[in-house]
């Protein structure tokens, strides 16, 4: 004899087996707040020469030129003053839904081009580990836009605009091809290279990160292979976080990405195949943003277990959103 509630309980295990997958694959967000949603103090400090001015806790800042005095034009160079200022740049999203766009409240296109979606470890029902990610670029002058420090001339000018899709990337998600572009990485596919990521992990905690250690990501992981897809899944967050650091250094490895930091910068941006990870701090703005400098500050590869606590959401906060801070070396002339 089959129980009275039989069929009520197949149709509630169908309903939960059929809905998991669609709730996983959401695509939800908001528009970012430029007034409540970023840490305005992670502008700082701004410095003149080597003299600095304000703080944010827990965000140390890049060395600075040894002088005020800056010299910079042809043929006939004109004096100006050094100036280094940390700018909310890029808005960077990270989803495991293709075309859908978090910083832009949850958008989603349909442009008509197949692109694979995003998975977290066994969701893809073939018991693989890790995680797949898309990932977009924004441009986005913050600065500019409101009026700060526009008078000085240093800052990017410019609209809000979308700069790069995974989706059009055919690499993104092909570790095979991004290998081929990238063929440094089978330097680094062992373990002492991987092992020696601990270190960068302790650094980029504790201060900044270790430049030289280019192909580690600190505590979030390897760089390599630079795609979206992260074998060592933690926690949406970390996972989110690396694929975020991996696209922007996809972007200075491809001449996309340029130097704005240090003396070298002083009279304008210069290529930077090879990331410089202390130029970037990076402040999560979606599912729930890190508004305070010891949460919204992080250098590259600062471990995120020190400020993920409820910043991942079932459904409604599996899709990420972060904050570019760039460090803007520049001379006032």
């Amino acid at each position: 004899m089959i129980p009275r509630f039989a069929p009520l309980a197949a149709l509630v295990l169908l309903t939960v087996l059929w809905a998991a997958p669609a709730s996983a694959q959401t695509c939800t967000g908001r528009f970012v707040n430029p007034i409540s949603d970023v840490c305005w103090e992670c502008i700082f400090p701004i410095s003149i020469g080597p003299i600095t001015i304000g703080s944010a806790t827990g965000a140390p800042d890049t060395p600075n030129p040894g002088s005020p005095i800056c010299l910079c034009g042809s043929p006939i160079p004109r004096i100006g003053l050094s100036l280094g200022v940390w700018e909310p740049a890029r808005l960077v999203d990270v989803t495991r839904v293709p075309w859908c766009f978090p910083n832009l409240g949850g958008l989603t296109i349909n442009p008509g081009l197949h692109a694979a979606r995003g998975r977290t470890g066994s969701s893809g029902g073939d018991g693989a580990q890790g995680s797949v990610w898309h990932a977009h670029l924004y441009m986005y002058p913050l600065l500019s836009w409101i009026g700060a420090l526009l008078d000085l001339g240093c800052l990017e000018g410019g609209s809000l605009d979308i700069a790069w899709t995974s989706e059009l990337d055919p690499a993104w998600l092909d570790d095979e091809l991004s290998f081929l572009l990238n063929p440094e990485a089978a330097l680094f596919a062992n373990l002492p290279a991987q092992a020696a990521c601990a270190a960068d992990c302790a650094a980029s905690s504790a201060g900044l990160p270790l430049d030289p250690m280019f192909w580690c990501a600190g505590c979030q992981g390897g760089m390599y292979p630079l795609t979206g897809n992260v074998a060592a899944h933690v926690g949406g967050v970390q996972a989110s976080l690396l694929a975020a650091q991996r696209l922007v250094y996809r972007l200075h490895r491809a001449g996309l990405a340029w130097g704005t930091s240090g003396p070298a910068a002083l009279c304008g941006r210069y290529p930077m195949p090879i990331m410089k990870k202390s130029q970037y701090r990076w402040q999560m703005t979606q599912p729930v943003p890190a508004t305070s400098p010891m949460t919204g500050c992080n250098p590259t590869g600062r471990s995120s277990v020190l400020w993920e606590t409820l910043r991942e959401l079932p459904v409604s906060g599996e899709n990420f959103g972060y904050l570019l801070w760039r460090k803007r070396s520049c001379c006032i002339l």
